[in-house]
């Protein structure tokens, strides 16, 4: 087990995807997955309470709404839960900070800002301008 002092960042200065980094972004996977499942025990939980008992049909619509948004919140939660699963795999496999297109190091700024990234961003942006030329088609 990887020991990280409280205030410890990844920094350029090592090497990349040393133990101490890959524990750092192992353990803010975990955080960030932690978080998302709280919250999506809370959605549960105001979602089971009962029926929509507004008689107003202006305060119904509103609640109506509302429950759709925490729907939809939930589905992109979900959807992230799986994107961590996937990076944390990729941790355990040694394949995680590199990207999957160039086998290049994403770099640590990208990692921090999207520890789920899978591609570099020069990748990710030739992998955009792909989808829009083939959606424009």
């Amino acid at each position: 087990m990887v020991t990280l002092p409280p205030d410890y960042r990844p920094s350029e200065d090592e090497d990349f995807m040393n133990p101490r980094q890959v524990e750092y972004f192992r353990r803010k996977l975990i955080r960030w997955q932690d978080d998302l499942l709280r919250e999506a025990n809370g959605t549960l939980l105001s979602l089971s309470e009962g029926g929509i008992m507004e008689a107003d049909i202006t305060d119904r619509a509103s609640v109506e709404t509302d429950r759709a948004l925490e729907l939809r919140t939930r589905d992109r939660a979900r959807k992230l839960i799986s994107k961590i699963d996937q990076a944390l795999q990729r941790i355990e496999t040694g394949a995680y900070g590199y990207c999957e297109d160039t086998g290049e190091p994403i770099g640590l700024r990208r990692l921090e800002a999207r520890p789920i990234a899978t591609l570099s961003i020069e990748a990710q942006e030739r992998h955009e301008r792909m989808e829009r030329v083939h959606r424009d088609d």
